[in-house]
């Protein structure tokens, strides 16, 4: 316990230090700007984005899947300006996420443990796979992408409820796969990421706590990849929306890594697997 406080703790010190940034950054941004990032739209966008990443840091999915839509929704923000700033704070709580469920008893990595192989493997196939969806991204039509990822979330959110109680054997093949996979989806709509890789974890043998919080360091380093292709492909980064996103959702990783830790593994996989069907059937309706 006195580990998750000293992590609430190192959290609440980020949040501050990125205040203090914003202040500064506001200095030299024009008078509308400052007021959207710290007057009553920012304080809007930290709370979306809190509550977003509780439930992406507690079942390993929903921030961009979530995030993304809403903030062209009710901002009416263009995606190419939403998923540079979805990167950069799920780059922040992403590692900090990592560190909080490390610390927290519910996924160990240490340097030979499995979950820390499993997320390098999954972080160094975000190199192939984000990189690449923003080459392709600019090159299909929307409409099939959003099929293409909807049917996959759904169809992995089936597969997790059908799963027996002892779950599947291990396989490096299949996290392979799905790391190419997830890195393509976050990289060409900054959400997609969570649902495919939490879900694939427990179907190649992960056990559930474990995946939730590999997924987060390694949806984390997937980040660095596509926010940097996006940063080369001339893209730039809107400040007065990323700095209250971040704050907002890093103030939420302490809480969801309590709730991770009280909460029984089959339960969990019962809500990831809810999640995940959800998600994706949600993604199809809005498409269709």
């Amino acid at each position: 316990m006195r580990a998750v406080a000293g992590v609430f703790a190192t959290c609440l010190f980020l949040v501050a230090a990125l205040m203090g940034v914003g202040a500064f950054l506001a200095g030299g941004l024009s008078p509308g700007c400052a007021a959207e990032c710290f007057g009553w739209r920012g304080l809007a966008l930290a709370l979306l984005a809190f509550f977003c990443e509780y439930v992406d840091s507690t079942l390993g999915m929903g921030y961009g899947t979530a995030l993304t839509p809403l903030l062209m929704l009710l901002f009416g923000l263009e995606p190419l300006v939403v998923v540079p700033c979805v990167l950069l704070s799920e780059l922040a709580t992403g590692l900090s996420a990592a560190a909080a469920h490390h610390v927290a008893g519910n996924v160990s990595f240490t340097r030979r443990a499995r979950a820390t192989r499993v997320a390098a493997v999954l972080a160094g196939c975000s190199v192939f796979g984000a990189a690449a969806a923003v080459v392709v991204v600019l090159h299909i039509p929307g409409s099939w992408l959003k099929l293409f990822i909807g049917l996959l979330v759904f169809t992995m959110g089936l597969l997790i409820l059908a799963a027996p109680k002892e779950g599947y054997r291990f396989s490096w093949g299949r996290i392979t796969v799905l790391g190419m996979v997830a890195a393509f989806n976050k990289g060409a709509s900054g959400g997609g990421y969570g649902p495919i890789v939490t879900g694939g974890q427990i179907l190649s043998g992960i056990e559930d706590k474990s995946a939730i919080g590999i997924t987060s360091l390694a949806e984390g380093l997937t980040c660095v990849v596509g926010l940097a292709a996006y940063l080369v492909a001339g893209r730039t980064v809107a400040w007065a929306i990323a700095l209250p996103m971040i704050i907002g959702a890093l103030s939420s990783v302490p809480v969801s890594a309590l709730t991770v830790s009280r909460v029984r593994a089959l339960q969990l996989r019962k809500l990831v697997g809810v999640t995940t069907l959800f998600l994706g059937a949600l993604t199809l309706i809005r498409l269709l």
